[in-house]
């Protein structure tokens, strides 16, 4: 990033949750509960698919890989948001400042490429189920994890290389508790900010809606398949398989709109912060719930490992 040696900032201030000064232990206590909750869940998920020989198919690898993704991107901006809530010294360097946000970046977009993955297998098992084998190989699938990864990288190489590129005059002081883009183009200066905000903008959103519209269209294909069966058992059936992806899903894309599509207006920096507390721990706490919860396949291998290894000799 050739920007960097030119920039007259070397370090910015996290504002974070500093604005709720009575209230930073009760956040701190919370959202640990809340990050320890999403890496165990997430864990206990790759760990059930791993020993669970049934789950070794292409939905369960693409899972496996969701929660990957979801345990990096936490831990790229959580442990330093934690920190943060029990530090009066909330500065963090200007390289530290781009790594965080390229593998926010870079895992955030790795997750939405996954979820559209995902429905993909959904769309081949369901409308395409013959060939559903030849469709979905395991070199297939394999491609389609890497390349959703190599998509994550390159969103963030292309969205950090544009923002710290920029010249940061002061002050240093960043309304958020992370490294985050629109409180990061409110401290550059220079003529091209405005030019770099749009493109990012639009890079961002056409990368999301890409995404989202590619979930819909398999979705759409897959109710129109599951309406042609006759019975309501079989239609139950076909559409349980599809139920935790689906909230996930509506979740992820929900909270990600009220962020990044939410209207011009006076600006609230407490309610900013706040609003991105919903994609950064809410979403990544609630997805192995989900999983666990509306996925019965995986929710029976869950309890079979526990009971194995509460009473090995009744197993």
């Amino acid at each position: 990033m050739q920007g960097v040696n030119h920039s007259r900032v070397t370090e910015f201030i996290l504002i974070g949750f500093s604005t709720f000064p009575h209230l930073q232990l009760m956040f701190f206590l919370l959202f640990l509960l809340m990050y320890l909750f999403t890496l165990l869940g997430n864990l206990l998920i790759m760990a059930t698919i791993w020993s669970e020989r049934s789950l070794h198919t292409p939905m369960y690898l693409f899972l496996c890989a969701l929660s990957i993704s979801e345990i990096l991107y936490t831990f790229a901006i959580i442990p330093r948001m934690l920190a943060d809530l029990l530090s009066t010294h909330r500065s963090i360097a200007f390289l530290a400042c781009a790594n965080q946000m390229f593998f926010s970046f870079t895992f955030g977009f790795t997750h939405s490429f996954l979820l559209t993955i995902m429905g993909y297998d959904r769309y081949v098992a369901i409308c395409h189920p013959l060939r559903y084998n030849v469709l979905m190989s395991p070199r297939g699938c394999a491609c389609l994890v890497a390349w959703s990864w190599v998509g994550g990288s390159v969103m963030g190489v292309v969205v950090t290389t544009a923002i710290f590129n920029l010249t940061f005059c002061g002050p240093n002081e960043i309304h958020h508790f992370a490294c985050h883009v629109p409180p990061l183009l409110k401290l550059a200066c220079g003529k091209e900010v405005l030019v770099v905000a749009k493109g990012v903008g639009l890079v961002c959103i056409m990368a999301l809606l890409g995404c989202f519209l590619l979930i819909l269209l398999s979705y759409a294909f897959i109710v129109a398949t599951i309406l042609k069966i006759p019975s309501a058992e079989g239609r139950h059936k076909a559409f349980s398989t599809c139920a935790s992806h689906l909230t996930v899903v509506i979740v992820h894309y929900g909270f990600a709109s009220v962020i990044y599509l939410k209207p011009k207006g006076p600006k609230s920096l407490e309610g900013d912060t706040l609003m991105g507390i919903t994609y950064t721990v809410l979403t990544p706490f609630l997805s192995p719930i989900i999983f666990s919860l509306r996925n019965k396949e995986l929710k029976n291998a869950m309890k079979k490992a526990c009971l194995s290894r509460l009473y090995p000799e009744k197993i």
